[in-house]
């Protein structure tokens, strides 16, 4: 079977002649959610790079360790205080690289690299608010990024984080219904977003979900988000509004999860109904995108309490652990943040450590400690 792979920043397609089962080439596709058409007898992979520097921040900088760096399960733990922080000045709230460009959020605004981290200007033209919870590039366009902001607001750019557009209906929702946040003066915030094609999601908290229909340009609430900051039980078919964390699977635009302060939901339909999977108060999940009915997340009693990991394989209707090697429920703690490399899924938790399992197992190893206060984290 020849198998092509088209670097993006070269526009090269270098051709490889592998064993590779009509299977495997479609799970491929799935699993990085790309687009494919015959090449003689095989499949054209597109967009498919090495994952090798991890970019993970903390609350006094941004770290980056090459993949080498990380520890086997034999290794000792690799010790953050010999190594050099890069913005050691600012708490990293957010950090998104795509194509040699690395943009990382912090409290005082956005940086921007284009050298792997080694240079560093502010990019915080056209921001009226600074404090950035998080960044994204869109998949399917490299120069489209998107900031989430506390005070709830979305800024949009077209030149790869250069220049940043704010969304004004998104403050107008956060006007309209008095969002809030419990821990902050801040009227609400934007800490996540997910995309499918045109369609986009963004996760409010407290405001609920907001979606658009035009690569982010535009925004709304989901029919199924009512806007209202409550912590009392939403109404049949309504998301809980206090939405941490929100997952497009890659098979439709239509199917969407959401970790919220109020247990685990999905919906169907784009957003319009929502079902509850999982009664808990959660902030960080992981879909499989080559399986819609397998899940992993990180349920808690309360916030940062019993915090433990669990996952499904039906579609939420049943569940069980997913904890082997942790020491849990942590009495103070829970999962912040997934984000997978290759078979490998990391979680950043509220304790500040790093965790890592080979998906095939989902046995954890600390790869950095607590003490390490990381917030969040990327491959590139």
């Amino acid at each position: 079977m020849l198998v092509g792979f088209q670097l993006p920043s070269e526009g090269k397609i270098i051709e490889s002649r592998v064993d590779l089962p009509a299977n495997i080439v479609e799970r491929l596709v799935s699993c990085y959610n790309l687009c494919s058409h015959p090449l003689e007898n095989g499949a054209l992979l597109k967009a498919i790079t090495t994952m090798t520097t991890l970019y993970l921040g903390t609350k006094s900088g941004l770290l980056a360790l090459q993949a080498e760096d990380l520890p086997s399960q034999e290794d000792r733990l690799p010790e953050i205080g010999e190594r050099v922080h890069k913005l050691a000045n600012f708490e990293v709230t957010s950090v998104t690289a795509r194509e040699g460009v690395i943009l990382v959020g912090t409290t005082q605004g956005i940086f921007r690299s284009e050298d792997g981290g080694q240079g560093w200007t502010e990019a915080s033209s056209g921001l009226s608010q600074k404090h950035i919870r998080w960044l994204a590039f869109h998949p399917e366009s490299p120069s489209a990024a998107f900031a989430g902001a506390e005070p709830a607001a979305i800024f949009r750019c077209e030149d790869a984080g250069q220049n940043w557009i704010e969304c004004p209906e998104v403050g107008a929702e956060r006007d309209k219904h008095g969002w809030w946040l419990p821990y902050s003066r801040g009227a609400g915030c934007v800490r996540g977003f997910a995309f499918h094609g045109p369609r986009a999601y963004a996760a409010v908290e407290v405001g609920g979900l907001l979606v658009s229909e035009d690569h982010g340009r535009t925004w709304r609430l989901a029919p199924g988000s009512d806007g209202k900051p409550s912590f009392g039980e939403p109404g049949a078919g309504m998301i809980h509004p206090d939405v941490h964390s929100v997952e497009a699977h890659p098979s439709s635009p239509d199917l969407v999860y959401a970790a919220t302060g109020g247990g685990l939901y999905r919906s169907r339909d784009g957003g319009a109904h929502w079902e509850q999977l999982y009664d808990c108060y959660t902030r960080a999940l992981w879909a499989d995108p080559a399986d819609p009915d397998h899940l992993i997340f990180g349920p808690a009693d309360d916030v940062d309490s019993n915090g433990r990991i669990e996952t499904t394989r039906d579609g939420g209707r049943t569940w069980s652990s997913a904890s082997d090697g942790l020491p849990v429920p942590w009495r103070r703690g829970m999962v912040e943040r997934f984000f997978r490399s290759d078979e490998d899924l990391f979680a950043v938790t509220s304790r500040g450590e790093l965790l890592r399992a080979d998906l095939a197992a989902l046995h954890w190893r600390q790869v950095l400690p607590a003490s390490s206060g990381l917030l969040c984290g990327t491959l590139a």
